[in-house]
């Protein structure tokens, strides 16, 4: 088969071969250092046989889609390892995301920092396990059977709103199995310098009306060095965080009745405001600004010519 890359460049390689046996004939230190590949601009796991001839490119921790890879198999490293310490947990969805992952949970225990600890530790025995990572891809109704099976309701529901001739495809990792599209890098040992950062609730599918499951994030890096940044920059910017800095200087306060992202000026943050408005106000007096104020109401004839009136009518105070 005629594999093109990147560069333009072509070359012949034996039918079949993966991309990672691929980019080891070109450079054992490619193929250590690969984490997925595109086939043709379709983003892809660099374990996979490539059949025919194609245009392929290769990924590292450098490049997003390698980061993309790698962390989004850390998030099922976090699914397997939740899943052994609490069997009875029900899986939801786990992607990556900019700097990070996230896995969604339905469980009757409330993740604590302890237990992210414990989860943390379980994460890193996997890892050393370093279990292959297998695709495997079944027919619609034998993957809703096989979810069923394994006690899995969310991840029948994401299938059953699935057309019905897809062939849906699924992770296997030692003995952890999930419902995933991919793609992830070839073993769990690849995986390393993982950071489990926090929990918070998330609504199943995003809509108020579902389930409140809990969410746990983390990032991971492959080099330890880049995680101990970045929790550190994390760490920095909480620290400067304008929620808690405005609380403790007493700038501000909230209320649940009125909303969060309402916040109700105290004294000092008032006074703040006063300020600036008579700086913003003398600057524009020295620079010869012209200030003109206009009615907060007009008539009705100004609303229709906005378009205002026709749509917003029976909603207007």
């Amino acid at each position: 088969m005629i594999i093109t890359f990147p560069d333009g460049n072509t070359r012949e390689f034996a039918e079949g071969l993966t991309g990672l046996e691929i980019a080891n004939e070109i450079s054992p230190g490619l193929a250590r250092a690969t984490l997925s590949c595109s086939i043709d601009g379709v983003h892809s796991d660099a374990f996979r046989p490539i059949h025919g001839d194609h245009q392929v490119t290769f990924y590292t921790f450098k490049d997003e889609n390698g980061r993309w890879a790698y962390r989004h198999t850390a998030s099922h490293v976090l699914a397997q390892a939740v899943k052994r310490l609490w069997p009875e947990t029900k899986l939801a969805i786990g992607p990556a995301i900019e700097n990070g992952f996230y896995y969604d949970f339905d469980t009757p225990e409330t993740f604590s920092p302890e237990d992210l600890a414990k989860i943390e530790a379980e994460m890193a025995k996997i890892e050393k396990e370093d279990q292959k990572i297998e695709r495997f891809e079944l027919p619609r109704e034998e993957a809703i059977a096989y979810m069923d099976k394994l006690g899995e309701p969310y991840k029948v529901e994401l299938i059953r709103d699935l057309p019905a001739d897809a062939i849906i495809s699924f992770y296997r990792q030692g003995d952890f199995v999930d419902l995933c599209a991919g793609p992830h890098v070839k073993s769990t040992g690849v995986v390393k310098n993982i950071k489990l950062l926090n929990v918070a609730g998330a609504y199943w599918r995003g809509s108020e009306k579902n389930k409140m499951l809990q969410r746990i994030y983390g990032t991971a890096f492959e080099k330890k060095a880049d995680l101990e940044a970045y929790v550190t920059a994390l760490e920095e910017a909480k620290k400067r965080d304008h929620n808690k800095l405005g609380r403790e200087l007493e700038l501000f306060t909230t209320v649940d009745i009125i909303g969060q992202g309402l916040p109700i000026l105290l004294p000092k943050g008032a006074r703040v405001i006063q300020l600036l408005q008579r700086f913003v106000e003398d600057e524009e007096q020295k620079r010869g600004y012209l200030l003109t104020k206009t009615p907060f109401m007009a008539k009705r004839e100004l609303y229709k010519i906005s378009g205002h009136w026709d749509h917003y009518r029976d909603g207007m105070f």
